[in-house]
């Protein structure tokens, strides 16, 4: 029932998407997935070892009162 996708049901689901999402949209929507994708790669290759910069849970000095 679920085999495989042809050409005429991916065309369909771009439609749908193109209806969905707009056609301003596609291209920004790309380059975050891509992104994503590029730093989850990034991260399983280092292995996690590296601290990441934006951890919100990072101690920072208190700012004296003058």
């Amino acid at each position: 029932m679920f085999g495989t996708l042809g050409l005429p049901e991916l065309l369909i689901i771009l439609a749908i998407v193109i209806l969905i999402f707009g056609v301003n949209k596609l291209p920004r929507l790309g380059k975050g997935l891509g992104e994503g994708i590029r730093n989850f790669k990034d991260s399983v290759k280092s292995g996690g070892d590296e601290p990441d910069d934006t951890d919100s849970t990072k101690k920072t000095d208190p700012v004296e009162p003058k």
